[in-house]
């Protein structure tokens, strides 16, 4: 139902697709990605159009658009990632088995690259249409895929750290029972004789 250009629907095929911006005219649409489920191949489609006057609407992928000024929906949808990456970042902190943060890595995989494209395509819109909103929302999608890359190496760092203090105790007992043997031996060798002679 939005009076959008011809070329956007032309470009649209019967699912949204990947994240990007679409400009025509003075038009501009985006087709961005809710925030993504672990495990979950498939990804939730938003679109916001921007009309020459400036005005935003916005639908979810399968939905009739909506009335009324989407720019505040757009925000909240970039706002949604903060919330997402502050939630593992807190779980990394929290975390201290390999398991725990294997599940962490699983979530924030797909997060990272969801983010990756959402500063992306807000880096389009802007070369597209001047509007100071996507330059901030644009900043604001920059710092998230750098906060989102920070949880992803304390994560992996976090495992590798733990890998090698398993590594290390492993090569305690190691040497433990290896002393341990040789005291057996040592006993061995002091008191078989003696056994053998009684």
């Amino acid at each position: 139902d939005w009076q959008v250009p011809l070329r956007f629907r032309q470009r649209m095929g019967k699912m949204a697709g990947r994240q990007r911006a679409m400009a025509e005219g003075s038009h501009l649409l985006l087709v961005l990605h809710e925030v993504p489920n672990a495990g979950d191949a498939k990804r939730a489609a938003r679109l916001f159009w921007r009309t020459p006057d400036g005005k935003w609407s916005e639908a979810a992928e399968g939905k009739r658009g909506s009335g009324g000024d989407g720019l505040p929906a757009l925000k909240r949808h970039v706002e949604s990632f903060d919330k997402a990456i502050g939630e593992l970042d807190s779980a990394v902190e929290k975390a201290d088995k390999a398991g725990a943060l294997f599940e962490i890595l699983r979530a924030a995989t797909p997060l990272a690259r969801t983010t990756r494209h959402l500063h992306a395509t807000l880096q389009e819109a802007r070369q597209a249409v001047e509007d100071k909103d996507i330059i901030a929302l644009r900043d604001t999608a920059q710092e998230l895929e750098r906060a989102i890359e920070l949880v992803l190496s304390d994560a992996d760092n976090a495992i590798k750290f733990i890998e090698a203090r398993s590594a290390e105790e492993q090569a305690l007992f190691a040497r433990k029972a290896s002393e341990s043997q040789h005291r057996l031996n040592l006993l061995g060798a002091m008191f078989f004789p003696m056994t053998a002679v009684g």
